[in-house]
This record gives structure tokens, sequence and C-alpha cells, in this order.
């Protein structure tokens, strides 16, 4: 069967009031719901950058984004659950031949959370390595298949050891219940653990040469997808969400406008110059939040277009710009559950969950300001930069 990128986003946006009508349920489960989850994966979204040769898609970083926008006006959870997913296919697109054949050739797609962490220890072995640990942020992994799961691991000649990313069966990975937290409850994001599990060579790839953009994948097939740079990938991966949430949020608002009355007056707050200026600017600042997403997704896809390795200098600039965009979504949901008083609070109004899942999306690592800050500021100084981006 072929599909468009157009069709299979028509696909998603179709699936939006699902995920709306479920966000309460997913919250309250602490996990995105089964039967949503399934029909995400019914669509065929798992399939997006998985080789074509295998039949995936290879579809592109535009559509990618316009996807993860749509289900985050839905429920930024269960959206921040399923892009990850689908990033995570691309992850698996850069292992070798032989990894793919023994996935993909087997299955369409993997349903599976990576932690790039390195919490997990590997140990050589004839024909593979032994891999132990624990790692936080398992999103994906109450629907998961797979996991994978990064592990320091010895280098033949040398004394540091590579942080590699290896590719775990679901049934050899163990769910700690570790997820109560304020915001993004329905991700679903526990613990998860290995416990001395065998993994073959084949299914280890060096997240050292993945992050340089010289991992197998990328020279085993002609395609500029697999040959994009991995870190800003992923800031576009968990960023798609947080402007969807900023885009509805203002339609939200609107609406609220039309029917609230101003305590002590008898004026709809859509009649009030002020909370018109202020509608304004939150859909300006959602607006450009978006426009610069997409602007960010094609001067990546540009980078695997062209061939050419990205620098540190760019990766770090890169992730400082994915930060801010994540930054003006936050401010431009504040924004508006200030404006629409203390209504937006209550928990049946989707605006304070809005709040919430920003809030605590925005500290994911990859958003951290201060440190992108700091090395595009050295690098302006003519310093050198002195952490991986």
């Amino acid at each position: 069967m072929t599909i468009t990128e157009q069709e299979l986003l028509e696909k998603v946006e179709a699936l939006v009031p699902m995920l709306e009508a479920h966000a309460d349920q997913a919250e309250r489960e602490r996990k995105p719901v089964d039967e949503v989850m399934r029909a995400i994966e019914d669509a065929g979204v798992y399939r997006y950058f998985v080789p074509r040769e295998y039949g995936g898609y290879e579809f592109g970083m535009e559509t990618f984004m316009q996807i993860g926008m749509a289900l985050g006006g839905g429920c930024v959870s269960t959206a921040w659950v399923t892009t990850f997913c689908m990033e995570h296919n691309w992850l698996m697109a850069l292992y070798g031949k032989e990894a793919q054949d023994d996935i993909f050739g087997k299955q369409p797609y993997i349903i599976a959370p990576g932690t790039l962490a390195p919490k997990g220890t590997a140990t050589p072995v004839e024909g593979g390595y032994r891999v132990t640990g624990r790692w936080e942020w398992g999103t994906g992994i109450m629907h998961a298949d797979w996991a994978l799961v990064g592990a320091l691991t010895p280098v033949e000649g040398s004394d540091k050891p590579d942080l590699c990313m290896f590719v775990v069966p679901i049934k050899d990975v163990e769910i700690i219940d570790t997820w109560r937290v304020a915001g993004m409850v329905a991700t679903g994001s526990n613990d998860i653990a290995v416990n001395d599990v065998f993994v073959p060579s084949h299914l280890m790839q060096s997240a050292t040469r993945m992050r340089m953009g010289d991992a197998e994948g990328g020279k085993v097939r002609d395609s500029y997808l697999y040959r994009m740079p991995m870190l800003p990938v992923l800031g576009l991966t968990a960023a798609a969400p947080a402007v969807g949430a900023a885009r509805k949020v203002v339609q939200l608002f609107a609406e609220h406008m039309r029917s609230r009355i101003v305590y002590g007056t008898r004026d709809k707050q859509g009649e009030k110059a002020v909370a018109q200026h202020r509608l304004a600017m939150a859909a300006l600042g959602a607006r450009n939040a978006e426009i610069l997403l997409m602007q960010l997704a094609r001067e990546v896809e540009s980078w695997g277009k062209r061939g050419e390795r990205c620098s540190e200098e760019e990766k770090g600039f890169l992730r400082l710009r994915i930060g801010d965009v994540v930054q003006q979504s936050r401010e431009v949901v504040r924004h508006v559950v200030d404006a629409c008083g203390a209504h937006a609070h209550f928990l049946e109004s989707p605006l304070q969950r809005f709040q919430r899942d920003l809030s605590t999306l925005s500290c994911h690592t990859v958003f951290d300001t201060d440190v992108s800050g700091e090395q595009v500021g050295r690098s302006l100084l003519g310093l050198e930069m002195n952490m991986p981006l």
C-alpha cells in the first residue's frame, strides 16, 4: 500500500478529537490510552522513517513536524510518545544492515523507548555483549516491543569506554513504576531496567558515531534522511508537540473569550480591547514558534541533503534555537492561562493540563538553553566548546 505524506497527515489529523476525548483518562491512568495508541499505530505513523526496503515511507522532516503539532493539540503526552517512537525507528535505521534486516526484516517498525543516558554497562562476550542497567525517562515503554538503551562499552585499544546503544527485546526489560509527576503525566515514561541480558554485536551501535553523523546506517543506503545530525532531530521530535499545544491553547482562548463574563461587569471578555490584544499576542507567539520550528526542520534536513557533517558550533546553535521554540510555546500557554481567570485551573479545563505539560516538557535536557547557550557563547568568543552537542 502506498501513501503520500499529505494523506498520512490527514489520517493523523482525523485522530485528534480522539486524543482530546481520552486526554483525561490517559492522565488518570498515567499512560497513553490503549485504544488511542492502537489507532495511531494503525494509521501507519511508525513506518514514517523506516527504509522503503522494509515497507517504510522515508518521509521528510516537515510533515513529521506537522504530525507532532497536530497530535500535540489533542494530548501533549500522547503526541510526545508518538513522535519519539517514530523517531526511534529513525535511530534503528542508523544501525548496520544486519541489524536492520534482523529487526525491520521481521516486523515493519518498532515501538520502543530510547534512553541515551550512560546508565548501563556492557561486558563483551562471545558474539556480543551482556548488558545491565537502569534508565529513567522510558518514553514509549508502556506500549513497547523493544527498548533502545545506552551503556558504557569497552573499546579495544582504548582505556575509555564508548557510549553505545543496544537493542533489547521487551521480554528482557523490567518496567519500574516511577512515573508520578506534575506534568506530562500521560506519557507513562517509567524507569526501565535490564539485568545481564545478552545482546548480539550487530544490535549495538556507537552513540558517539550516531551523534557525529558517522553511523553505519547512513552509509548503507542513498537517502539524506539517515545523514541528518542526530541531536537536532531529537530536539525537533520533542518540540513539535509543544508548538501544537500552543496553537491549540490560542484556539481555546478565543472560545473562552466568546462566553466568559468578566466579573463585576455584564461584558463578555471578547468585547474587551485588552483581551483582544492578549489573544492577538498569543496567536503571534504561537505562529512565530511554528514558523521557526518548520524553518529548523528544513535546515536539519539540508545537512543530510548536502551530505556534510554538521559542525559542533552549528549543532549548538540549532539546539539553542529549538529550545527557544519550546520556551516561546510555553510562554504562549502561560500567557493564555493568566488571561483566562481562575476557571482555567479547574481540572476539567484542558488549559491547566497544557500548562502543566509544557512546564514539565520544557525541562527536557535537550531544551536546556543554559547549556546550549553557554556552548554557543563560547563559540562566539572563539573558545572551544567543552561538552558534546
